[in-house]
């Protein structure tokens, strides 16, 4: 079996994982080594299943929203299962896009550790020492007590937890390692990037102008009169009231990329214009993406790329 790189998304995000999926592509020169596939949550009833219960969520109980722009989270876990618990994969959110060759992170040497990844931003990373599971290297053999749906119904019967599985801490330390920022690289795009990673939803640049569609954090151990005010918000206005739209991105070459990658997508066939006018409708992509399309500058050939590498 090939090692394997898996977009997990659902129907919010649709147009992210095609794009995604076509980075992956693009930006490899071992493309015959890997396959590249889509874990989606329409395959997956028991995601749906839950929709309208309550779950544990950083000490919280909340609502799971089969329709909430995230409701694909729980998949990563799912890679190991996938592979028949064999080989390596390559786990990543729908808003991950590669600008390097992800062979090099598939086929790097993981000293002995199961998981590969890098620890969050902020005070969740620093103080929490949250993993960010939203690029994953995995031993799929050492994994097999992943288990996704039972783990994921476990929430539901408040024996499990949301936050401290997706952030790693119910694993052995002693199995999992750390790889440079790059492979996951938040909302940053050098010449060092290898994955790019527009984490900061506010600013998804397919998302400008349409209403917010995800949920805030609940808990800020910093500051917890911000949870208190977030929660009254949640029960006075409902889930995505007071929460505004979406911002344009500060970085225009993130922007670019992203169209870039698309209009790339669009020549190719990978994604159609009648499915992009689709998602615009539904408020899953921004009501001027063929303006932006119009606007966005190729991106350097093939052969241009393997020059400068």
């Amino acid at each position: 079996m090939k090692p394997c790189v898996f977009v997990h998304t659902n129907h919010k995000q649709n147009i992210g994982a095609k794009v995604a999926v076509h980075s992956f592509r693009r930006y490899s020169r071992n493309n015959d080594k890997f396959d590249v596939k889509v874990i989606h949550t329409k395959d997956h009833a028991f995601i749906r299943e839950m929709d309208g219960k309550t779950y544990l969520r950083d000490g919280v109980k909340r609502v799971w929203l089969y329709d909430d722009l995230q409701s694909f989270t729980p998949l990563r876990f799912m890679p190991p299962e996938l592979m028949g618990y064999e080989g390596r994969a390559v786990v990543v959110d729908p808003d991950v896009f590669a600008v390097g060759d992800v062979w090099e992170l598939l086929s790097r040497d993981m000293q002995g550790k199961a998981v590969i990844s890098r620890f969050r931003s902020g005070p969740k990373g620093y103080i929490d020492k949250c993993r960010a599971s939203s690029v994953m290297l995995l031993d799929c053999a050492k994994l097999k007590h992943w288990r996704v749906e039972e783990q994921f119904r476990a929430m539901f019967e408040f024996k499990r937890d949301y936050m401290p599985w997706i952030c790693l801490k119910l694993e052995d330390a002693a199995t999992l390692g750390v790889f440079e920022d790059e492979w996951n690289d938040f909302d940053r795009l050098t010449d060092k990037t290898k994955l790019l990673h527009t984490t900061r939803r506010m600013t998804q640049p397919w998302k400008t102008g349409l209403p917010i569609d995800w949920r805030p954090a609940e808990r800020f151990r910093l500051f917890p009169p911000v949870a208190w005010l977030m929660r009254a918000r949640r029960h006075l206005f409902g889930e995505y009231g007071l929460l505004g739209k979406y911002r344009p991105h500060p970085d225009p070459n993130q922007q670019n990329l992203f169209f870039g990658l698309l209009k790339e997508c669009l020549d190719a066939g990978t994604v159609t214009e009648s499915e992009l006018r689709d998602e615009m409708a539904r408020n899953h992509v921004r009501h001027d993406a063929f303006q932006v399309l119009k606007q966005t500058p190729p991106l350097p050939s093939e052969e241009a790329l393997a020059a400068h590498a």
